[in-house]
């Protein structure tokens, strides 16, 4: 079979279906996409909210205590607590219902969704840690999601083995950091960003088993280094001792001087580790991966992002999950052993289940919410097998002859993820708005939902600018006030397309870590800070480039190369496929470059 080229439903952009996609289709009996990668991407997105709570009344029979959840109170579902969500109380079984073939199948699986009690939230073993989202065994943690295995870290995103630390971005096995991003095994390390095994360091990028280095660049196996000159040990302490990060305004001034500093050193192309043949970035122990990005220990899938530990033959699948997985499609957060799960999310230890969400050790589901321990079930209705295998192959057939058709026009047959319209969260509640940020506009122009902040939430007692240049001057009193967002004050537009909560507070905790690890107070709220680290990262797209190796130097004479290349004095001929779009004025180097230049 050859390459197809197909015309987007959702964007109208044309993209390519090759042989082995068809292929892929073919093994697993379904049909071939009519949305683009990057709006699959963007759909699935649209069904998960990590990052923001509510507090709204629960729905538990008798009770009517308020818990935390990440549906707001204006949603008109039945939310439990994730407590009693999970206890033996009720049965999902109990919502079941016949299949209606005058309806379309999406518009019947919303109805048992506006029926059936939906979790709070996304939580297994939980310590001191309420306000948390898609995690488990947490202890003392605070604001943290799609997380697992974490001690005192507070604000983060994405972190795993993690202890005292805050502001991190999808990093593992730190301890005393602070605003890091893609990193691993590092102690007090601070400012950084693709670094491991580095110790007692600030303002690294893509630096290797470093310690005691300051505002440095793709070092490895270095001490005592400033802005990527080697010193004495007494001279180099002598130093970072007359930089006070405490202070606000010395932070800002060391930030932008780091920045300029590493915008002359080479990027590579992509960051792989032990991969084989593959496509993406942040790849480690991959093989044959395609447009994967965030994935370990996977082979044979293409468009997956942020999942592995052995994954093999899965599309279109992430945001989560991993570990002993095969034949996927179209998914998230689908984890602990399975095969052959298809339009799902949140699904857990099952098989063989298809457009269903929050399930757990199941299999041969269709159109589920909140099963645990079943089989052979269509909307959370038991059936026998026979029974369950006929009528299956009957709804296929009718989600063809009796597509659903959202606002825009689209249509939705079997082969498609759930429309995005039917969605319990707003666009900007997801993490869609992240990787595809869109204005209240363009989201609703979109036919997307739109959340609009409450005014009333948010009263600042005191701005951003009037707080405390130094740490070492702010008292207690800081732990009654609510401070009005550096984002929103400057440009509370674009701040509000980042989600910026406006106003924000210090609670007790985060105080004593900025006290204890000698740094200024934030004058941007959560959110703000989590966009910021967010900006750091490549998104999840691929370019074809040249590398801009030019011989003794990168094209445009930025850098100078310290090694000699295979190349000699010509330009590299070498060309790849990177994160990295061609306008952007990082200098971009293929793997051989960057490594006579870096290892």
């Amino acid at each position: 079979m050859k390459s197809e080229g197909k015309q987007c439903q959702n964007c109208k952009q044309k993209f390519i279906i090759e042989p082995e996609d068809f292929d892929f289709y073919e093994k697993i009996d379904v049909p071939p996409p009519t949305w683009c990668p990057d709006c699959r991407f963007q759909r699935r997105f649209l069904w998960r909210n990590e990052r923001f709570l509510y507090k709204r009344p629960s729905d538990i029979p008798v009770k009517n205590e308020e818990i935390i959840s990440i549906y707001a109170p204006e949603k008109e579902y039945t939310i439990y607590d994730h407590h009693y969500w999970w206890s033996d109380n009720w049965d999902a079984l109990e919502y079941g219902r016949e299949y209606d073939f005058s309806k379309p199948f999406f518009e019947q699986f919303e109805e048992l969704l506006r029926q059936v009690p939906l979790s709070g939230l996304s939580v297994k073993n939980m310590v001191n840690s309420e306000y948390c989202n898609v995690s488990a065994n947490e202890k003392d943690c605070y604001l943290i999601s799609a997380s697992g295995s974490n001690e005192r870290v507070l604000y983060s995103n994405r972190v795993a083995l993690t202890k005292d630390s805050m502001d991190l971005y999808i990093s593992d096995r730190n301890e005393l950091c602070y605003d890091v991003t893609d990193s691993s095994q590092c102690y007090h390390v601070l400012f950084s960003a693709k670094c491991s095994n580095c110790v007692d360091s600030m303002f690294l990028y893509e630096c290797v088993n470093c310690q005691n280095c300051y505002g440095c660049v793709n070092l490895r196996n270095k001490q005592y280094h400033l802005f990527n000159k080697p010193y004495s040990k007494e001279e180099y302490l002598r130093k970072i001792e007359e930089i006070d990060l405490g202070s606000f305004l010395t932070l800002t001034r060391e930030k932008e001087k780091f920045l300029e500093h590493a915008k002359a050193f080479p990027r590579r192309y992509a960051f792989m580790i032990r991969s084989v043949d593959c496509l993406g970035d942040n790849l480690k122990n991959c093989k044959n991966c395609k447009y994967a990005f965030d994935v370990f220990d996977t082979e044979d899938s293409k468009f997956v992002t942020w999942t592995g530990f052995g994954m093999k033959d899965v599309y279109d699948a992430g945001a989560g999950g991993g570990i002993d997985l095969e034949r996927l499609y179209e998914v998230w957060d689908i984890s602990y052993g399975g095969s052959r799960v298809f339009f799902s999310s949140v699904i857990y230890g099952s098989h063989d289940v298809f457009y269903s969400w929050n399930c757990h050790s199941s299999h041969n589901l269709f159109g589920c919410y909140g099963l645990r321990s079943k089989s052979y079930c269509i909307l959370n209705k038991q059936y026998s097998k026979e029974e369950y295998e006929k009528l299956v192959q009957r709804i296929r057939k009718h989600m063809e002859e009796m597509p659903y058709v959202d606002r825009k026009g689209k249509e939705y047959r079997y082969g498609e993820f759930f429309p995005p319209e039917l969605s319990p969260f707003a666009y900007n509640e997801t993490i869609a708005q992240e990787y595809f940020p869109l204005t209240k506009e363009e989201a609703e122009a979109q036919g997307y939902r739109w959340r609009d902040m409450k005014e009333k939430e948010y009263k600042p007692t005191t701005m951003w600018m009037d707080l405390p240049d130094n740490i070492k001057d702010v008292n207690d009193s800081i732990l009654e006030e609510t401070i009005l967002c550096k984002a929103w004050d400057e440009n509370p537009e674009v701040a509000a397309h980042h989600n910026c909560t406006k106003a924000y507070r210090i609670i007790r905790d985060e105080l004593e870590f900025y006290r204890k690890m000698k740094l200024p107070l934030p004058r941007y709220c959560f959110n703000s800070r989590h966009f910021l680290r967010f900006k750091q990262r490549n998104p999840l797209k691929l370019w074809h480039r040249e590398c801009q190796c030019a011989g003794i130097k990168s094209d445009e004479g930025i850098y100078e190369n310290m090694a000699e290349h295979f190349h000699g004095n010509k330009h590299c001929p070498n060309e790849f496929e990177t994160s990295y779009a061609p306008e952007r004025k990082e200098i971009v180097y293929c793997k051989k470059c960057y490594q006579s230049e870096v290892v």
